[in-house]
């Protein structure tokens, strides 16, 4: 499976564009469409939108294939989508020790969605992108797009 245009737009969406380095909410250097920066890697002249999306891809395709690594029930393309952008998000790390990926993988889909709503908090606090972000991922998971 691969994520969906609805499910990349959303992911643009919540990320969004930035040419120069930057300090994400819980402080990670990021870039372009929400790229961390690894240690190697170093933009000083920024990057150009075209640049971003094919790292976007890279990363994404890491996403995709954690969440088909990680989810052992059939997923819909919504369902699907909103899991790679949470893993996108928050990493696979989080996606895999998560109530929400247990429930998921005990075929408990509505426990799942729920679970998703509860990951809104950085810096120790509910933020507000973040809360929307989640509430986007849920309304993704339930939309009935086909497989």
């Amino acid at each position: 499976m691969q994520l969906s245009a609805a499910g990349l737009e959303l992911l643009k969406q919540s990320e969004g564009f930035r040419s120069h380095s930057y300090n994400d909410v819980n402080g990670f250097p990021t870039i372009g469409y929400g790229h961390r920066l690894l240690d190697h890697e170093s933009f000083p002249d920024g990057l150009t939108e075209p640049q971003a999306a094919g790292m976007l891809a890279t990363d994404v395709r890491c996403a995709e294939q954690a969440v088909a690594r990680l989810v052992k029930v059939p997923l819909t393309q919504g369902q699907f989508d909103a899991l790679v952008d949470f893993c996108f998000n928050l990493g696979a790390g989080r996606l895999a020790s998560s109530t929400l990926l247990k429930a998921l993988n005990g075929g408990r889909y509505a426990h799942a969605a729920e679970q998703l709503l509860h990951w809104d908090i950085a810096g120790g606090e509910e933020n507000a992108g973040l809360k929307a972000r989640r509430e986007a991922e849920f309304a993704l998971w339930h939309s009935r797009m086909a497989a």
